[in-house]
């Protein structure tokens, strides 16, 4: 594949690709305060943390003292046996017993601002395009879903054994449904975007139709 050539100016000029991997001949202009800032580690990680966190669903639960089947009446007399004394058969000592401090239903998300998780995937395009792992296609679109042929625009763009990001500008169905079946592909639309999922994918496609509403959603 092809590595695309950048000029680090304000505007940087990117090649368009059509989807069979060739040169259009033509060139789009990416934003250098969006895909050229200096990338801050810290802001990308604070916004994959929070991802991550989001899809922990928090279910976990283990059985304290009180809610542990069991009889409730003293065991053993109070004195003269030799051993500490003891209430109850769901003594969290004891075989069976309830669980001390266990695991409770909980939420983990948390907040982070807005400038902040956009500075972050600003980061995380500047990473990818210092990296010569964007490629820009210009726009598709399929009449019916078909599996065959986003393979083989994957095949064209040299992109068969890697996991790719492909950023569409409008929901498109066909596309997203000829996707859907691939592990190592996945097809989101420029408002869906996440800095895990940039980061995720080994190569990011972006069709031109994409461009102008991540640096619209980025340049806030």
């Amino acid at each position: 594949m092809q590595k695309l050539l950048c000029n680090h100016s304000e505007v940087m000029e990117v090649k368009v690709l059509d989807i069979k991997g060739k040169d259009t001949g033509r060139k789009v202009q990416l934003s250098d305060s969006v895909f050229g800032i200096e990338p801050n580690k810290h802001a990308v990680y604070l916004d994959v943390k929070q991802y991550l966190a989001n899809q922990r669903q928090g279910t976990h639960k283990a059985k304290e003292r009180a809610e542990v089947a069991g009889s409730t009446r003293k065991i053993k007399k109070q004195k003269g046996t030799g051993t500490a004394r003891a209430g109850s058969a769901k003594n969290p000592l004891f075989k069976g017993g309830g669980t001390v401090f266990g695991p409770r239903p909980r939420s983990y998300s948390f907040k982070l601002n807005k400038s902040l998780k956009r500075l972050a995937r600003k980061s995380a395009f500047s990473l990818k395009l210092k990296e010569s792992n964007i490629i820009i296609v210009e726009d598709f679109t399929f009449d019916t879903p078909n599996t065959k042929s986003f393979i083989s625009i994957l095949n064209d763009l040299g992109l068969e054994n890697k996991k790719s990001l492909f950023v569409l500008g409008d929901s498109n169905k066909n596309v997203y449904l000829s996707s859907r079946n691939l592990k190592a592909s996945s097809v989101v639309t420029n408002s869906e975007l996440s800095t895990y999922a940039i980061l995720n994918a080994n190569n990011l496609v972006l069709l031109e139709g994409s461009l102008e509403g991540i640096e619209e959603n980025l340049s806030k």
